[in-house]
This record gives C-alpha cells, structure tokens and sequence, in this order.
C-alpha cells in the first residue's frame, strides 16, 4: 500500500548533546484516520533559547512512497470533527469541572470507537427479524477484551467504554508521578496474575507526557502476558517524548489520541495541553 510520508525535526527539552528526532508521518488511504504516525530511531535535540523552557517544533516535509512496517508503532490522530470540539472544550481554561468530565469522557468514547475500528472479535450467523431471516455480525463476548483506567484521570477518559464494548472487563491501575522526579510509582493494581490468551486490552490515560507512566503500564501487560500487538493505548492529548518512549520499547503498539501537542515543560506538563485532567475532572485543583 503506498503512503505519503512526511519528515518532522522535533526540538525537545532533552539534554543539548543529541540530535533532533526524525519522525514519520502516514496517511494511509484505507484508513479513515490522519494523520498516522510511525517512528524510526528517534534522536532528541535541545533548544537553550533563554526564552523558552521548552522546545518547539521545526517541520521539514518530503514525500515519498513506502509501506508500512509492522512492526513500527502507529499514532493515530482521527479527524473526526466532534473530537476536535471536545479537545477544544478541554483545553479551555474556563471549562467547569462537571462539563470537563463530561467532555474527556465524550472523547473517550470517540477515540475507543476509532480505535476498535476491525479489531474487535466478531462471530457471524442468522437472526429471525419480524420480517425475515437475517445474516448478522455480533461482537464475540468469548473473546477477552479488557479496558484498563489508569487512576485518576483515566476514569473520566474510559467512562463510556461500556457502553460502546459490549462485554468488557475493566481492571484499574493506579500510578502516581514524583512532582520533582518525574519517575512512577504504582500504588494500586488490580490487573490479574496472567490474561487469558488473545486478550485485547484498551490501556486508557488522558496525557502522554513524558511517557513515565504508560511505560510503566504496558510494561505491567507485557510481564502477564499481553503482545505489544495486542494493546492499544488511548489518550486525550500525547507529546513526542511519550511517543518516543513508547515506540522505543513496544514496536507494534498502536496509540490513538485527540491531539498531539509539541511540548513538555520542566514540570512534565503538556505545553499548550489542558492543565492536569485529574484535578480538573474531580475539581481538586489548587
């Protein structure tokens, strides 16, 4: 399948001895999702403009023609338009508490629906309907699939995965970031001993920032028996040095989120962003 491809020189806040990031972009036509993003090995350049505390995005674009590979990441990106209003929703500062809430949980539906899109095991046979005999397609409730929130945040974004999963099981994971380290520590862990073979498991954390704690998290799914191939991570907004991690150790993995933002400031925090999506989704912010 021939791709159109685009190269992008990312400037983040990584020490000043590498050099910049070479990433890829797709835009499949058999895919209703643009743009796609794939990852070769990726180098980190930093900016030490006084004025700035993080990098920026310098965009070089050339295409040329190349299959995907299946064993780069994928980052999808879907155009759709209400997903679009709800990260603008999100990102506006004067958003109240409960309509936040409600709009990360009206973009996780989205983003699940998208990411579910052909995956999702189905079983095929005939139905009586008050006008006949009809050929059907239902999704299989034999198969496991399992949607795992990362606490707290990723409550809000997997609020509506049962109502578009049909038999779901849900397994709550809860990690908690150093404010001054930035390192992960896991603080509660529901997930099972071993998941059943073939499992397909929605992993489901609003920011991808510096990529400590969906790191963590996979890590965890791969250590019970889950393939990179098998997961699929959705988030609200994503920057590049998540991405990079997470193309970095899980090749295969497919990320699907709202917006991808260029910056992650000293503190760990998405540049433009939407602030701290626990705190505004419980109204705890101080």
């Amino acid at each position: 399948m021939a791709c159109s491809r685009i190269h992008f020189n990312l400037n983040l806040p990584f020490p000043s001895d590498a050099a910049p990031i070479p990433y890829t972009c797709h835009s499949p036509s058999r895919l209703s999702l643009s743009p796609l993003f794939t990852f070769t090995t990726p180098k980190i350049a930093y900016s030490s403009a006084p004025r700035r505390t993080c990098g920026a995005v310098c965009c070089q674009m050339t295409m040329e023609e190349k299959p995907l590979s299946e064993n780069q990441m994928l980052v999808y990106v879907p155009p759709h338009p209400l997903i679009k209003h709800w990260v603008s929703v999100l990102r506006n500062e004067q958003t109240p508490c409960p309509i936040f809430r409600n709009a990360m949980a009206e973009l996780g539906r989205l983003l699940m629906y998208e990411a579910s899109r052909d995956w999702l095991p189905t079983v095929s046979g005939e139905i009586q309907s008050p006008m006949g005999v009809a050929s059907v397609e239902l999704i299989d409730p034999r198969e496991p699939v399992a949607v795992i929130p990362i606490l707290r945040a990723g409550l809000a974004l997997a609020e509506h995965a049962s109502s578009i999963l049909p038999a779901i099981k849900t397994y709550h994971l809860g990690i908690s970031r150093d404010e001054e380290t930035l390192q992960p520590t896991i603080y509660l862990n529901k997930l099972p001993e071993k998941f059943p073979e073939g499992s397909k498991v929605f992993v489901v954390d609003p920011m991808l920032a510096t990529g400590g704690t969906i790191v963590a998290a996979v890590s965890l799914l791969k250590e019970r028996g889950v393939g990179n191939k098998q997961i699929k991570v959705i988030s609200a907004v994503s920057a590049p040095p998540a991405l990079q991690k997470l193309s970095e150790q899980f090749p295969g993995l497919h990320v699907y989120t709202g917006i991808i933002d260029p910056e992650v400031n000293e503190k760990g925090f998405i540049i433009p962003g939407l602030g701290d999506a626990g705190d505004r989704s419980f109204g705890t912010d101080t």
